[in-house]
């Protein structure tokens, strides 16, 4: 394998890797002994679900979150620059996309170091190929306000964009709050709006269903824990 920086898909819940990762990424991480991960031991679970005779405290591991400095991250790749490849884990889904490890990658970007990405699976791409909305044109905003004047607020100004810009919109919430996410939208999107909610993607029990805000109504699922993507659309 090329010497290169690895961004590594994980799961996105308790699904069988070999129905959501190609064999390929596999064989790559198994060469891998140095790793700059969101957190420490979900990382050395996933890679135990890789390969259980993975000699785990082997490894070096090197944690990447939001109190992370540019210098610390920048320190974190001696190893790629002295010729041994790294990997970037993050806690689901696709590193670097609504998740950690941006920062690495333009880093090792500007050092001219080589930069891999693996295929693995990606909520936000997921939930738009499900979603029927428009997929030449959308927007991710991750998380929307807490405060409910700004969020109703922000809500409508990405609503304002569906029918002005023709482009989707994305957007997360915390689960615990997801009906509460989802009663801003009936209460204060038009009623001809569409949206989508997408659930627990790739897993057990997963949920993807389109339908205007008017059609909502009484017709929401219990969403409580559960990981959800929402996406606006006219």
């Amino acid at each position: 394998m090329d010497t290169a920086l690895y961004l590594l898909p994980v799961t996105l819940g308790d699904t069988e890797l070999n129905t959501v990762l190609p064999a390929y990424n596999i064989e790559i991480i198994q060469g891998i002994k140095h790793f700059i991960v969101e957190d420490v031991r979900s990382a050395r679970r996933f890679l135990k679900k890789v390969d259980r005779e993975f000699d785990i405290d082997s490894l070096s591991f090197y944690p990447l979150n939001k109190h992370t400095s540019a210098e610390d991250i920048s320190g974190y790749l001696k190893p790629l620059l002295a010729g041994q490849s790294m990997g970037v884990i993050s806690e689901a889904g696709c590193p670097a996309v609504a998740d950690p490890g941006a920062d690495v990658v333009a880093i090792a970007q500007r050092k001219n170091l080589k930069v891999v990405p693996l295929v693995g699976p990606s909520s936000i791409i997921l939930s738009v190929m499900g979603s029927g909305f428009n997929g030449q044109s959308f927007a991710f905003h991750g998380y929307l306000p807490i405060e409910p004047g700004e969020r109703v607020k922000r809500i409508k100004q990405l609503e304002q964009r569906i029918y002005s810009e023709n482009q989707t919109q994305l957007f997360i919430e915390t689960p615990y709050r997801n009906h509460k996410m989802i009663d801003d939208l009936l209460q204060n999107c038009r009623p001809q709006t569409k949206l989508c909610i997408a659930a627990n993607l790739t897993c057990e029990g997963e949920y993807i269903k389109t339908r205007a805000i008017s059609e909502w109504k009484g017709k929401v699922p219990d969403l409580s824990k559960i990981p959800c993507i929402f996406l606006l659309y006219k």
